[in-house]
């Protein structure tokens, strides 16, 4: 049984069709994964499975319990990790924890019981008493995620979870979401990072102009969409290797800006042309899901 899942999930405003008929399915214990580039419908759909805001059509379920009628029920035993830190400023890192615990009925002594538990989790053991306004970015990201725990939740809402955070902290992070998995916990992130969701999703989806357009894991999605080696090219020189050698090289090609991206799936003769190109700058990398998202969603920014 999923612990949640969405059928044809539908939500308008206006003349716009935000989500467009987005099917999801997440088991328990998995890291499932929500992609797309700015507008696509990340965020819209997320309030809808959290039950704060009705769909238009389609159906939710959520830890046994219907969405939207029956979310508040379910949300007892949901924890959410906002995109931007929402920490009291007039609290301590002790009396953000109690203030929150309480708004899922529990009482003082129990979040108190959690307490050093929450703490240490977060690498905050001797920073109980301090002040928000006292932590580093890392620290106060790494405190919102506890505090999305004090309540035990067996299924957490991570959006964007490391924006802003040092690679020290994003890795630090990512340690801590791995401790919640092998508990069981199930997660459900959304990011702009393909590393982070490289590293961490069982399973993903890439949302588009509200549509659902590609599923699966990140190994699953990189060998359906893109060949297995990419060699980017860059400067002045790699316009004229195009025209030389592209054709002939590479599977598939595009140039972006000064940039070329050769495509490929036997890259020896590539490599060998390459190296004897003593002024040519390059890298040669294996495909990743950064390749796959930008393949499907586009280059173009989107605001």
């Amino acid at each position: 049984m999923s612990v949640l899942s969405a059928h044809n999930l539908r939500k308008s405003y206006g003349a716009q069709e935000v989500v467009a008929g987005v099917d999801i399915a997440i088991e328990k214990g998995e890291c499932f994964g929500l992609l797309g580039p700015n507008g696509a419908g990340k965020t819209t759909t997320l309030r809808l499975l959290l039950g704060l805001i009705e769909p238009d059509a389609g159906s939710i379920e959520m830890l046994g319990e219907p969405v939207p009628s029956g979310a508040r029920r379910a949300r007892q035993r949901v924890g959410v990790v906002p995109q931007m830190d929402n920490l009291d400023p007039d609290f301590t890192v002790r009396e953000n924890f109690m203030a929150y615990g309480r708004y899922f009925g529990m009482r003082d002594a129990e979040i108190a019981a959690v307490l050093p538990g929450l703490l240490e989790f977060a690498g905050l053991t001797n920073r109980g008493d301090a002040k928000i306004q006292a932590l580093s970015g890392g620290m106060k990201r790494r405190l919102t995620l506890a505090r999305a725990l004090v309540n035990d939740p067996d299924l957490i809402f991570l959006d964007e979870p490391t924006t802003g955070l040092d690679p020290q902290a994003r890795h630090l992070m990512w340690q801590g979401l791995r401790r919640l998995l092998n508990q069981g916990k199930t997660i459900i992130l959304t990011t702009h990072f393909m590393e982070e969701a490289e590293r961490l999703c069982d399973r993903l989806v890439i949302l588009d102009h509200g549509r659902l357009i590609a599923t699966g894991s990140p190994r699953e999605l990189i060998a359906q969409h893109i060949e297995p080696s990419v060699t980017e090219l860059y400067g002045e020189d790699a316009a004229q290797w195009r025209t030389n050698y592209a054709a002939q090289l590479c599977e598939r090609h595009e140039t972006v800006g000064e940039t070329l991206f050769c495509y490929s799936r036997d890259s020896e003769a590539l490599m060998q042309n390459l190296s004897a190109q003593s002024a040519m700058r390059y890298l040669h990398r294996p495909a990743s899901l950064e390749d796959v998202f930008l393949k499907l969603t586009g280059r173009e920014l989107r605001d």
